[in-house]
């Protein structure tokens, strides 16, 4: 009786990734407008808060009971076939988990940079969760692809809320790469179901590659080749990488943690991890994902050697560093999956802290070119002991959090028979920790300007965002080991 009662507990609990952001907008939405602006950001960072809560409260629960997945429905009877479904497993919880976290930094930060359409902020926020946690929970590739719409449009929106020259043309140019997107995967998902009658996961897995006739298969091939280009598109990968330093940087900062903290990695990483996981048996997904992702850590690594703007810098490693999740999901292998699962939570605890680096510095500084900038460490020595920990940890460096992700993935590739994209990943680390050197050098070393001798280290929520995840990274790096040792005595990998 009392597994029964905790199974049930992980559905109630599920229910609340749908629930909690469809309330708060309603209540942000008919409070008063002067209360809304003084509340607005609390709702959001409650919503933030009470999203990682559930999220780790399920994952205990699940691996408590030893299990690895479990369905649920909102209004719909399970038993009735063709019902909508909804479910939980230990990926989609880290990716929940991941929503919420990156949540709450975007919300302390948007706390001191975002002064006008608080509300506005807060509603469309609540509208990316929930379209974010929708795609982590269907069981379905049409309604995987109706949630990507949702996230598209409110990523879309809040780029251009606050309709600046540069904010403008950031979404435009998200927006057109979007429809693009949009196109591929309909007209994939279209060709899938000519084939299959359905789009649900278990039945695309077990029916796809029985083709009968060479017309059939050139139809699947074509339909994989559109929804690679469209999760690509979303995930800001190369060769669709172009409009994600633009939104990166003409955005508020609070809006560039978001796309760069989570939406890339709910929006198209995932998206990548189901098609591996449906087509395992087409070996030309593996290869091209592991092309992909391989073309992205190189060239992401060296456009971002080439920038002057911190926020554009951290933009195209953004792109590199997608490319080492691309190549952990291309193994197609459990350690890969691991890996994978890992380097997204730190990519988003990394690259959150970057961005929170951002905003302090734009805020005290005034700019974010950094041949502007030098000695900053004497005065903001937390901004600069945070950046240098978020570096250490996205190059790599043991025994910070992105080491052991770095680690698992080119060990997954190993095993894999993937050796020449191991020997790729690790030697492109050299190319991160270039540009990064040259952050910390031109921001944080050297003599400091005279203009900047009473400046101040940022205060407020800015900083405790860079405190938190400083200690988030670091804490990480020690206890992972740990963390593996109970993965593994709950079975979980």
């Amino acid at each position: 009786m009392r597994v029964i009662a905790n199974i049930q507990m992980v559905a109630n609990i599920a229910v609340l990734f749908f629930v909690i952001p469809l309330a708060i907008i309603a209540v942000n939405t008919l409070l008063p407008k002067k209360l809304a602006g003084r509340v607005s950001f609390y709702l959001g960072g409650f919503a933030g808060i009470m999203q990682a809560a559930a999220a780790a409260a399920d994952f205990f629960l699940l691996s408590a009971n030893r299990l690895h997945e479990y369905e649920f429905s909102l209004l719909w009877d399970l038993s009735i076939e063709g019902s909508e479904r909804f479910s939980v497993d230990s990926l989609s919880l880290v990716m929940l988990f991941c929503i919420g976290m990156v949540t709450i930094v975007s919300v302390l930060v948007a706390k001191q940079t975002v002064h006008d359409r608080k509300r506005a902020y807060v509603n469309l926020l609540m509208t990316l969760i929930l379209g974010m946690n929708g795609m982590v929970l269907v069981t379905d590739l049409f309604s995987l692809y109706v949630f990507l719409e949702v996230v598209g449009l409110s990523s879309f929106i809040l780029i251009a809320m606050f309709k600046t020259d540069t904010g403008l043309e950031g979404a435009f140019k998200y927006l057109v790469m979007s429809v693009m997107a949009t196109v591929f995967m309909l007209t994939g998902l279209a060709f899938i179901f000519m084939q299959t009658g359905s789009l649900q996961y278990k039945h695309v897995g077990m029916n796809v590659l029985r083709f009968q006739s060479h017309s059939q298969s050139v139809l699947i091939y074509a339909a994989l080749i559109l929804l690679i280009s469209g999760f690509a598109i979303k995930t800001g990968a190369v060769p669709f990488h172009s409009w994600l330093p633009d939104a990166h940087q003409s955005a508020n900062t609070a809006i560039s943690i978001l796309l760069s903290g989570i939406v890339i990695k709910v929006a198209g990483i995932y998206g990548f991890i189901v098609l591996v996981d449906l087509f395992n048996e087409v070996p030309a997904i593996n290869m091209t994902v592991a092309v992909i992702g391989t073309v992205s850590i190189i060239t992401g690594a060296l456009l971002a050697m080439q920038q002057n703007h911190f926020k554009r810098i951290v933009a195209y490693s953004s792109v590199s560093q997608v490319g080492y999740i691309l190549l952990g999901i291309s193994t197609g292998s459990t350690l890969g999956l691991l890996g994978t699962v890992v380097h997204i939570f730190n990519h988003a605890t990394f690259k959150s802290a970057l961005f929170s680096n951002a905003a302090a510095l734009h805020e005290q500084v005034g700019s974010l070119d950094i041949n502007e900038m030098g000695g900053l460490e004497k005065r903001m020595p937390v901004t600069a002991f945070s950046s240098v920990t978020a570096f250490l940890s996205t190059t790599g460096i043991p025994p910070f959090a992105g080491f052991w992700s770095k680690l698992l993935i080119i060990m997954a590739l190993w095993k894999s028979n993937m050796q020449v994209f191991a020997g790729i990943a690790l030697v492109a680390s050299i190319f991160t920790a270039a540009y990064f050197l040259r952050i910390q050098k031109k921001v944080f070393f050297g003599k400091l300007p005279d203009k900047y001798e009473n400046l101040t280290e940022v205060k407020g929520t800015v900083k405790f965002a860079e405190i938190m995840l400083s200690v988030v990274t670091i804490l990480t790096g020690v206890f992972f080991p740990l963390a593996l040792l109970y993965l593994k005595g709950r079975g979980i990998i």
